[in-house]
């Protein structure tokens, strides 16, 4: 059973799972990522931007600090997967797109990454709706 190093101690056995789940996930996706030379932070980034999107608005959804998408974004710039243009309605920000070719790779990437399909496959459809309700629960 792979569990966090650290402080964190599971309470059940479904908390002991949940934790192998995200690890397991979390390992899949970076392995994906890395299959096409991404970092994991940089293949979610390109995930994101199905349209145009501010920089703002992208490091608020995911959470972290704007330095860091734009660091991210730098990068996935430089390989040609985006572009960075004015935003029309304040000039002093930037609008973030993919590009053709990072339509291309974030394609490949959602082909290679198959961990969350393989796993929801294992289910009849009945347990995949029990599954859905039961996790929608436990989010709130």
């Amino acid at each position: 059973m792979a569990l966090p190093n650290g402080p964190v101690a599971t309470s059940s056995e479904a908390e002991a799972v949940l934790f192998d789940l995200v690890d397991i996930y979390d390992r899949a996706y970076e392995a994906a990522a890395a299959e096409l030379s991404l970092s994991s932070a940089q293949a979610c980034v390109l995930g994101r931007l199905d349209e145009r999107r501010g920089m703002g608005a992208l490091a608020e959804e995911l959470g972290c600090d704007a330095s860091n998408i734009t660091q991210i974004v730098a990068r996935l710039e430089a390989l040609g997967l985006v572009t960075r243009e004015p935003n029309p309605r304040d000039r002093r920000a930037r609008l973030v797109a993919r590009t053709p070719r990072g339509d291309e790779i974030n394609h490949r990437f959602a082909t290679a990454f198959t961990f969350a399909r393989t796993a929801v496959g294992r289910l009849s459809p009945d347990e995949q709706d029990q599954l859905t309700a039961l996790l929608r629960k436990a989010l709130g």
